[in-house]
């Protein structure tokens, strides 16, 4: 309970110190929009005076300029009722021609579980790989945003079955799963002069059947031997960035995202007793909606690095597990 007390008065904190900036800085630039005309007039911020790491969960709709590089590695701690999963996941990203980026995206995991044997060792997870298309290009004084296609397939590099007596190993989902994505960004230019970045992204993915034996992160025991269809999945995201000095910015997302029903079909070979045709068993998760909320705080020491501290949380839905997952993030562009 002192953990989960310590996580939530951080998460209080955290939120606090991200949204009373951003409405105490709304108020102060409609007070000075209401001024009589005789009001120095407002300097508006360059977008050279901006510099960004990004809000917590919205990838960047701009693709990486030629021959450039950027690295993203998270760390963070995902806080259920009974288990924290200790993990990192990288952006690992590369522009090797104009308008393109290409990149991958490892996780490496760790579950601490209350009530059952915890990991027996840092497990590597499912490994994502992205190529993303620039579609337009945003300009200061332009109405249209920055557009991008992203496709990113993700392959099961993950343990998912045959898990034996502990389930906390598996850290994968055994899918290849494909996922496409249009991704969105733009500026706005606050009345006290200030810049609001916001983005605006949606995705939506399908896997492909998975092979399923024994105890797995399916929920199936020892001595299954079926098929796994897991549902598929889609999300909105829209976040804000506001540029409160050069180095300091205040983000925020909130997150929409639905899965499918995941179907499990097979047989239990250790109660057939040898019956040639055992009963077929069949479960079905049900489908799952979740509103994710990310508040953040950011740190740019110059415009190529900066680092992020962050909380998501997962407390309003359907059919979810709530949580709790404080991160750091360093960006570093080169």
């Amino acid at each position: 309970m002192t953990h989960r007390r310590t996580i939530h008065e951080f998460l209080t904190a955290l939120a606090i110190a991200v949204v009373l900036p951003l409405t105490a800085g709304f108020a102060l630039a409609q007070d000075s929009a209401s001024l009589s005309s005789s009001s120095p007039p407002v300097v508006r911020q360059s977008l050279t005076d901006a510099w960004w790491t990004g809000p917590m969960l919205a990838p960047s709709a701009a693709t990486l300029p030629r021959g450039h590089f950027l690295l993203e590695p998270y760390f963070y701690d995902v806080a259920a009722a009974h288990s924290n999963t200790f993990g990192s996941l990288s952006y690992l990203l590369y522009g090797p021609g104009h308008r393109f980026t290409v990149g991958m995206i490892p996780t490496v995991d760790y579950e601490q579980v209350s009530n059952g044997p915890s990991s027996s060792t840092v497990e590597l997870g499912d490994t994502g790989l992205l190529v993303q298309y620039g579609l337009t290009q945003s300009h200061e004084g332009s109405w249209h945003p920055t557009t991008a296609i992203n496709v990113q397939e993700t392959f099961p590099t993950g343990r998912y079955d045959q898990l034996g007596s502990r389930p906390s190993d598996g850290f994968g989902s055994g899918a290849y799963t494909t996922a496409l994505a249009l991704y969105s960004q733009t500026y706005f230019w606050m009345p006290n002069g200030r810049i609001l970045r916001a983005r605006l992204n949606i995705s939506d993915a399908f896997s492909h059947t998975v092979n399923v034996q024994g105890v797995s992160v399916y929920g199936t025991a020892a001595g299954f031997s079926g098929n796994a269809k897991p549902g598929n999945t889609a999300y909105c995201d829209a976040a804000a960035e506001y540029s409160l000095t050069q180095r300091w910015v205040l983000a925020l997302d909130v997150e929409y995202h639905f899965e499918g029903n995941t179907s499990v079909t097979g047989y239990n070979t250790l109660d057939s007793g040898g019956v040639p045709n055992p009963p077929l068993i069949e479960n079905n998760s049900g489908s799952t909606g979740e509103l994710i909320f990310a508040p953040a705080i950011e740190y740019n020491w110059k415009p190529t690095i900066g680092v992020l501290l962050g909380t998501r949380i997962i407390e309003v839905g359907h059919n979810i597990t709530p949580s709790i997952t404080p991160a750091l993030a360093i960006n570093f562009v080169h």
